[in-house]
């Protein structure tokens, strides 16, 4: 059906940012106002006369008179064509740190080196920086949207963090992965793992970070709703970059995140091997993302330099503030985690061990079994210069099972690291739930893989319970509950199968779609426990984004977003995204109603900025489907 079938809201207005209070005066503290803001009470002159004049009428032969100070601050000149800070949009001369620039200075008279005399000085406000630290800092080439540099600048005016800390790399992380967050401090975005988006935007709706920098910039200090850990990482990424420190996001799979504080990740077992979910407190994030960044470390030994571990997701309190950061990835590699910041919970996240306990008629806990591999099973970031991924678990953790990281977990338990050493005989039946891949709304079966190693029959009494949890491993509803009984003849091998309907959990899914499976179970004749857990993601249907027209800068293009309701149900209050750096601002359609079977096409023309090869973004998100993305590569021509 065409588009004109669905019915389209307009998108609502902002509600008006509510009045803050005045700020505290110095006086009385100080002797002064600490200087803590790029913000400029009026024009700045790039060149203002000092050191008194000669007097007599003009023009004196001797005197050497400045006619024009030029800071060859165009993108096409030397000084961001050097810093590679052309692709900046703003006006100001934009330099890196440390770097040399060039200011071209034109005089009323050939310059005598030997004679003449004359003296270059930047000034911040009331502060006078020597010619040679630069005012504002860049990054390599990456493409920043208009305002996105200022957004930046102004979270750490609003952290009132003082000018002069500003060229501390480890101040200015560690400020602003409190920053990132609202828990404490007003900060850039609410987190919210509820799946009640009412009062914002859905994290999976995000097409980018522009939008987010310039909405909080905007409103003057209002936290942006909402997110959740990508979210904060991408934001936390486009803020590394922008002020010049090298960044990436990382993906670690099977993320612990450990409430009581050791490297456990605890499930309680009834005494009959059923999992006890009101006592299980312990959970595991499918996936968590955070940033390293690229600097030196002064402050610890050598070879704790390099990528470091900064985290804007509020999960922990660090000195009193919700942040993490930077940790020494060398140091969590090696057990070091006594070296600031927020060593130890980064090294639990990689490294705890899934511990089964079967609690007793009397309540005390029995170690039944540990799974030392599950937790950091693997840490990505994306490849150089590619879309593909890249494998860094080997800068996180060394090989399972081997010696060196035998002596890690040794070194970490020096430094207060709790771990599970009970040695537990090898159970000889084992169970596993292999990977599927299923379309949201179909039938499908979970197959629970038996394996007898013994020359004798065995009988296990096995609990199949498959959940629906947020991405955070924190159940939701529970769509199956099966308690089969499966015989094994000596050495042999059987799979039991699990029908999981559509109907079940249709509409009991959370954003990630993810359902959560674990078997586990009793051998009757040795009363040992049998575990098996796997998280199965439930793939949604996708966007397709095309486009048309000649890909030329400044020529107009057009672009259409299409998707068809595949569903026997109706999606409601549906709002779509697009978005691409660089060629493409952000835009916005909303639809009251997409019925079943109905399709949709939206078209919007755009005219490119720049010239290279981008990407447009789209996402749909309503409330009964949520993270559907579709994208397209295009690559611009001069």
């Amino acid at each position: 059906m065409a588009d004109q079938e669905a019915r389209e809201n307009p998108t609502p207005a902002a509600p008006p940012a509510a009045a803050r209070p005045k700020r505290v005066s110095h006086r009385g503290r100080t002797a002064g106002a600490k200087v803590s803001s790029n913000q400029q009470e009026g024009k700045v002159e790039e060149f203002e006369p000092f050191m008194l004049l000669p007097r007599g009428p003009p023009p004196l032969k001797e005197f050497l008179d400045i006619w024009d100070v030029d800071v060859l601050k165009q993108p096409q000149e030397i000084n961001k064509q050097g810093h590679h800070t052309h692709l900046y949009s703003s006006d100001f001369l934009i330099v890196r740190r440390t770097l040399e620039f060039q200011i071209k200075i034109t005089f009323d008279r050939p310059y005598k080196p030997a004679e003449d005399k004359f003296a270059v000085e930047f000034v911040i406000d009331a502060i006078i920086l020597p010619s040679s630290l630069s005012l504002l800092v860049g990054t390599l080439p990456f493409s920043f949207e208009f305002g996105v540099l200022d957004a930046c600048l102004f979270i750490m005016d609003k952290a009132d963090m003082p000018l002069s800390n500003r060229g501390d790399v480890i101040k200015v992380t560690r400020v602003a992965s409190a920053m990132l967050n609202s828990r404490d401090d007003d900060g850039v975005l609410v987190g919210n793992w509820s799946g009640d988006y009412t009062y914002g935007v859905p994290p999976t709706s995000w097409t980018g970070s522009v939008e987010i920098l310039l909405d909080y910039a905007g409103s003057r200090g209002t936290p942006v709703c909402y997110a959740q850990c990508w979210v904060y990482a991408a934001v936390f990424n486009t803020f590394l970059r922008c002020l010049g420190i090298p960044g990436r996001v990382v993906t670690n799979f099977f993320s612990a995140h450990d409430n009581d504080g050791n490297l456990k990740m605890d499930i309680i077992l009834d005494e009959n091997g059923k999992l006890d979910r009101n006592r299980t407190k312990d959970s595991i994030w499918n996936y968590h993302c955070w940033n390293e960044c690229f600097m030196a470390r002064s402050d610890l030994p050598s070879g704790f330099g390099g990528w470091q571990v900064v985290d804007a997701t509020p999960q922990e309190t660090s000195d009193g503030m919700f942040r993490c950061g930077p940790a020494s990835v060398a140091a969590v590699k090696h057990g070091q985690i006594c070296y600031p910041f927020d060593a130890p919970f980064v090294f639990a996240e990689v490294n705890s061990d899934v511990i089964f306990y079967r609690r007793q008629k009397d309540g005390t806990l029995e170690v039944v079994k540990v799974n030392p591999t599950h937790v950091g099973r693997m840490v990505l970031t994306k490849a150089v210069l590619h879309d593909g991924r890249r494998d860094i678990t080997d800068q996180y953790k060394f090989p399972e099972g081997s010696p060196e990281e035998r002596r890690v977990l040794e070194k970490a338990e020096e430094f207060g690291c709790q771990r599970e050493k009970a040695s537990l005989p090898q159970s000889d039946v084992e169970v596993e739930i292999p990977t599927l891949d299923v379309r949201v709304g179909d039938n499908f079966d979970v197959t629970l893989q038996f394996k007898n190693h013994s020359d004798q029959r065995r009988t296990a009494d096995v609990y199949v319970t498959g959940t629906v949890v947020y991405y955070t491993g924190v159940p939701s509803a529970e769509v199956v509950f099966k308690t089969p009984k499966v015989k094994l003849d000596p050495l042999q091998s059987k799979d039991e199968k699990v029908l999981v309907r559509g109907e079940d959990y249709m509409h009991k899914l959370v954003e990630q779609a993810n359902i959560h499976f674990i078997a586990t179970g009793k051998i009757k004749e040795t009363g040992q426990i049998i575990t098996a857990m796997k998280v199965i993601t439930i793939h949604n249907p996708k966007l397709i984004v095309k486009v048309t027209g000649s890909p030329r800068v400044s020529e107009e293009m057009y672009v259409s977003v299409e998707f068809t309701n595949p569903f026997k149900f109706n999606l409601e209050n549906v709002d779509l995204r697009m978005e691409g750096p660089g060629i493409m601002p952000f835009k916005r359609k909303q639809y009251s109603l997409i019925a079943p079977g109905t399709s949709i096409t939206w078209t919007e023309t755009f005219s490119p900025r720049r010239a290279g090869s981008t990407k447009l973004i789209a996402s749909l998100d309503c409330a009964a489907l949520r993270q559907v993305y579709g994208e397209t590569e295009l690559t611009i021509q001069q």
